[in-house]
């Protein structure tokens, strides 16, 4: 059986743990560990489980495979197929979404029963799109490309239980894949788009044609920047199923030192998971803290405080500047900018990640390094900036307005984020243009690490002022709320996720900074401060944009890529 946890909803009320503890666990007061995995005989203790979590957070695979096929041998394929998905769907969508009404029109109709709709990335986007698309009653073709060979699976586990040994990396797969009716063509990279001939090119030499398409292709992680260095035995990344499995074999043979490049969430996690196996870890962070570059500095530093209180060897304000190995090709020893070096076996390099987008060069979309833009309604810009029908975008590879940060084009690398728009994307992709949903979720994210759960709502990065609204930095149980001239943009929870969701309804309100909340643990004597975030303005520039024309029936933009 397959479990996945949406722990963007989850609070940590930990009924799951103890309904079902071989499957879910805690991790300090209220860091949540799960079994994507499990073995069925723990089907009925998971199903309870699932059962009785108050927020409805936990999706597990169907046990009713035999109702739907006696439905489809009584009421015919068309009709099984709506009640069937709708049913299956249900654990993907937010609480308080319903399926949209039956009343389109006869060419959307046409289109939800005949229509072909691709998907390019099996990844957790992918999946919740075609789940949606199937729950919306969409019962044409779909096809779902993957340059991996697997079926989409959960990533977050991957820097945390199976590191940390309890899952094994081919144990992490989603639940309701099987349910969907999607034709697989995975290990088969998409290489070019032709969006007028709505066709999609493999690397296999293979062309799909499409009716409607959406781009899911996510990230994939930042390379070390030498390719000589980057080779040596023992140097990682950490993104997909078999990252994780290679470095997980690496750390069974308890390397002397690990070193981790980047000190950001996948860093951070990576040397929290070490720590558990008692091995000796280094940390080094171009910034002054870990996290500053998602947190800033004023609750970096408190991230710093809990790493180094747990065995850390942390090193802020250098960089790593070249990865020395032995003659057999093996790493041995790390160069600092300070003039120090750092012995080690093992180097994680967590130096954030690198969008996919590289297959839509030059095919007439707004495509970068930013990612693919799209309006709210995540349908893509074309380079001119005009948006299209047919082909939609959703996940981490999407850059969107948002209404409640003054319409600024985010792209977000959230979990949550990539179900939520996901699911708007789908719906839009198969309802009337008057039925269409905007993507306005306030963003969450979460990590897990050094036994506790840090949790965040809105977006951190755009304010300018941070306060501790409630509880104690000491004790590691606040939480910090983040303002930008005078407005709530954002709160950040260590091990007080039950409080985020009103911290959330104040943000979606407009709320002003500082909060006024009287709550428990509200500290009597909190001032706001900077939160010491780093200036993102400067960035390397891959590609940028000419206009050319002067009437504006002439006026063009074309993308100059850099080098």
């Amino acid at each position: 059986m397959r479990v996945v946890v949406n722990l963007t909803r989850c609070q940590a009320y930990a009924q799951c743990a103890f309904l079902a503890p071989d499957v879910f666990r805690m991790r300090g007061a209220e860091a949540l560990m799960y079994d994507p995995e499990p073995d069925d005989a723990q089907r009925e203790r998971v199903l309870r489980a699932a059962a009785a979590c108050p927020v409805q957070a936990i999706l597990v695979d169907r046990a009713d495979d035999r109702e739907a096929a006696v439905e489809s041998a009584t009421t015919g394929p068309a009709v099984s197929a709506r009640t069937a998905a709708s049913s299956r769907t249900a654990g993907w969508r937010q609480t308080g979404e319903q399926p949209s009404p039956d009343g389109h029109d006869a060419a959307t109709e046409a289109f939800r029963r005949d229509g072909r709709i691709v998907i390019v990335g099996a990844s957790l986007a992918g999946l919740a799109a075609a789940a949606t698309l199937r729950g919306d009653g969409f019962t044409g073709s779909l096809t779902m490309i993957g340059d991996e060979p697997y079926q989409p699976y959960d990533r977050p586990p991957l820097s945390k239980q199976v590191l940390e040994g309890w899952v094994a990396p081919d144990h992490t797969g989603l639940p309701r894949v099987d349910e969907l009716g999607v034709r697989w063509l995975l290990g088969t990279p998409a290489t070019g788009l032709d969006p007028a001939g709505r066709q999609v090119h493999l690397g296999n030499g293979g062309i799909i044609d499409y009716d409607r398409l959406l781009i899911a292709t996510g990230t994939r992680a930042r390379p070390w920047f030498n390719r000589d260095e980057a080779a040596l035995d023992g140097v990682f990344v950490l993104r997909t199923r078999d990252d994780a499995a290679g470095l997980r074999h690496r750390l069974a043979d308890r390397p002397g030192r690990v070193l981790v490049i980047g000190g950001g969430f996948t860093g951070s996690e990576v040397a929290s998971a070490c720590r558990d196996r008692d091995l000796a870890v280094t940390l080094v962070e171009r910034g002054p803290t870990p996290l500053v570059g998602a947190l800033g500095g004023m609750i970096g530093a408190v991230a710093a405080d809990m790493q180094r209180e747990h065995g850390v060897d942390l090193r802020c304000g250098v960089t790593v500047t070249r990865l020395e190995g032995d003659t057999a090709g093996r790493l041995r020893r790390a160069h600092l900018s300070d003039g120090s070096t750092v012995d080690a076996e093992v180097a994680v390099v967590a130096l954030g990640a690198v969008r996919n987008t590289e297959w839509l060069r030059d095919c007439g979309l707004a495509v970068g390094d930013w990612g693919v833009g799209c309006d709210a309604g995540c349908r893509v810009f074309d380079v001119n900036g005009v948006t299209t029908d047919d082909v939609f975008v959703a996940g981490d590879v999407a850059r969107f307005p948002h209404p409640l940060y003054d319409y600024q084009f985010l792209a977000l690398e959230h979990w949550g984020n990539a179900v939520a728009q996901a699911q708007v994307a789908a719906h839009n992709m198969v309802c009337a243009p008057a039925d269409r949903w905007p993507h306005q979720a306030v963003p969450v994210f979460w990590s897990a690490q050094f036994g506790t759960n840090i949790k965040s709502v809105g977006v951190p990065t755009l304010a300018d002022q941070v306060v501790i609204a409630q509880g104690s930095v000491a004790q590691r149980k606040f939480v910090a709320a983040y303002g930008d001239r005078g407005r709530l943009v954002a709160a950040v929870g260590f091990d007080q996720g039950k409080w985020l969701e009103s911290y959330q309804s104040l943000i979606e309100t407009g709320a002003p900074f500082p909060p006024d909340v009287h709550g428990v643990d509200e500290p009597t004597d909190a001032q706001p401060v900077s939160a010491q975030i780093p200036d993102h303005t400067t960035r390397n520039r891959h590609a940028t944009v000419a206009v050319t024309g002067h009437d504006p029936s002439e006026r063009r933009a074309e993308l100059l890529h850099l080098h």
